[in-house]
């Protein structure tokens, strides 16, 4: 791990955990990257439906300002991904179940499939198990009705 990706993480913990001081909670911000990605985990608190919110969109807005802050601070060529006592991770493994069997029904009707509109992050988890499973996946539509297409081929 470069220098300037230790700072990044650094900062972004530090910033996250000012953020969490302003609502009264003083916690351990756990910070670590992977494949170039900063990852904050928020243990689970008193405040775990306050920090997520309705569909997690609390938490997406902790997202952003934090990747808005590190760009601000000249470290724009990282993302970062905030999550809350693992909520995402939780909500990523049922939608990998879901996909297992989408991509089953595809191979035994040998049919394409197309799913539910999602969002990006979502769609990424998809793209990845369907080529794992050898699928060839495509995202079509705009905006929030941008969705995945599973291609069957033989």
């Amino acid at each position: 791990m470069n220098e300037s990706m230790e700072e990044a993480i650094a900062y972004a913990k530090k910033y996250m955990e000012d953020i969490l001081s302003f609502f009264g909670l003083n916690t351990d911000v756990y910070a670590t990257s992977e494949d170039e990605v900063i990852q904050l985990n928020i243990p689970s608190t008193h405040l775990n439906g306050f920090l997520i919110g309705q569909r997690g969109e609390n938490m997406r807005s902790f997202q952003y300002l934090t990747s808005t802050a590190l760009k601000n601070n000249s470290y724009a060529n990282f993302r970062v991904n905030v999550d809350v006592a693992d909520y995402k991770k939780q909500r990523a493994d049922r939608l990998a179940e879901k996909a297992e069997e989408w991509i089953k029904q595809v191979k035994e009707d040998k049919k394409d499939m197309e799913l539910q509109p999602m969002n990006p992050a979502d769609r990424r988890i998809i793209h990845k198990l369907a080529g794992d499973y050898g699928l060839e996946t495509e995202s079509v539509g705009e905006g929030r009705d941008r969705h995945i297409v599973l291609k069957y081929k033989d």
